[in-house]
């Protein structure tokens, strides 16, 4: 976040070094005659101006890239850059056109940009226009970018050639570049929010509930000492998946709650559910999100027990790989079919179990980078192995003491 906020306010400095020189410099010429006192200076207007016109632009650019967007934002842009007419427009077409000249200037906009959004380059361009009363001459193209690259251009368009005009435009549109940038970071929080929101609500369900419950009732008599031993289990498991603070945890602690979780589970399935824990301790400190473990071991009791009337062996190993700690989870039990694993993760269609695979993968890889989402190998009748990998140390990442 730091970094967009300094190339946010990069941004804004670039603009009013460029726009406010601009309009500063047209608002002197009518001379201080035309300030009335308190107002200020002719540059003073014109930045405050070039402020004002800019704080509402912001709004709808926030909001992403859009023909609805860019409409409401282009009249302001053009405002800011003084021009003849303006228009933004997407890697395919014209999103949204401010001044005259729309008529027979905006089927030759997608050629005319063309060039940018290959080369991710400003450049100032004579329109050709035929028409002698038209005052759109010349044009400059600056690139919108964002995460994914050039997502469209900044069309400036005005009489006559102008380096100031090309340095103004290009200006402008970086920080309607900063603007796409953040309303991405807001779309990126927003999935985290909600990924971490259905994490916590996935992890204990009524059906789980009912069943470790009704499993512990199955004790009361027989063997009390178990039931009550159960009864603990249960209350340390709840305790630990409700708690209303951390994003972050040990793996040690993650693997104390998934114990819990395991005995549950073979107070319900009792020998035909096998556990194997390989645990390195050096790993044992490493923080990773919370929660994001147990999911994978309650797929793995699912598809090894609850769709298999066989017995199931699951086999729960961590390892130190040098910057990283390597958790794997394997069962062999029934497997899934590769390609409808996909569209789960892809969030194309939602899991059976609502265990949540696609919402582990989404927080491991909003967390640490695209190259740490899950590792997945399985096919019908042959089980399922999913790996994890944790770097050791990521900054801002810390666990709960």
């Amino acid at each position: 976040m730091s970094g967009i906020a300094f190339a946010a306010a990069g941004a804004v400095g670039a603009v009013l070094l460029a726009v406010g020189f601009v309009l500063g410099r047209s608002t002197a010429r009518r001379g201080d005659r035309s300030a009335a006192p308190g107002l200020g200076t002719p540059v003073e207007r014109a930045t405050f101006h070039t402020l004002h016109t800019a704080s509402l632009a912001a709004p709808p650019l926030r909001a992403g890239l859009t023909e609805e967007t860019a409409a409401r934002a282009a009249g302001r842009l053009r405002s800011l850059l003084g021009t003849e007419a303006l228009c933004l427009t997407d890697r395919t077409a014209v999103l949204a056109w401010d001044g005259p000249g729309d008529g027979h200037h905006r089927d030759r906009v997608v050629e005319l940009v063309a060039e940018t959004l290959a080369s991710g380059r400003s450049r100032s361009v004579h329109t050709g226009c035929a028409d002698d009363s038209c005052p759109l001459r010349w044009a400059v193209v600056a690139p919108l970018t964002g995460e994914d690259g050039v997502l469209g251009a900044l069309v400036a368009y005005g009489s006559r050639e102008s380096a100031v005009l090309v340095r103004a435009a290009t200006e402008v549109a970086r920080w309607v570049s900063v603007q796409l940038e953040l309303a991405e970071l807001d779309r990126s929080r927003t999935r985290i929010v909600e990924a971490e929101i259905r994490a916590l609500r996935a992890q204990i369900s009524p059906h789980f509930i009912f069943n470790s419950l009704a499993a512990i009732a199955s004790f009361v008599r027989t063997d009390p000492e178990r039931a009550r031993e159960l009864l603990l289990e249960f209350a340390d498991f709840t305790r630990y998946s409700f708690r209303r603070h951390g994003e972050f945890a040990r793996l040690a602690d993650e693997l104390r709650s998934i114990e819990q979780y395991l005995a549950l589970a073979g107070a319900r399935f009792g020998d035909r559910l096998t556990v194997t824990l390989r645990i390195a301790p050096e790993v044992l400190t490493v923080a990773l999100p919370f929660l994001c473990l147990q999911p994978l071991v309650e797929n793995a009791v699912k598809h090894g027990l609850e769709d298999s009337a066989a017995g199931c062996r699951i086999v729960i190993a961590a390892r130190d790989a040098g910057a990283e700690a390597v958790v794997t989870i394997e069962d062999d039990g029934v497997g899934m079919d590769p390609e409808e694993l996909r569209a789960v993760l892809r969030g194309e269609r939602p899991s059976a179990s609502g265990i949540g695979l696609g919402n582990v993968d989404e927080r491991l890889r909003q967390v640490y980078g695209p190259e740490h989402g899950l590792v997945i190998e399985t096919g019908v009748g042959a089980g399922m192995k999913v790996t994890v990998r944790i770097p050791k140390y990521r900054p801002g990442v810390h666990p709960v003491a």
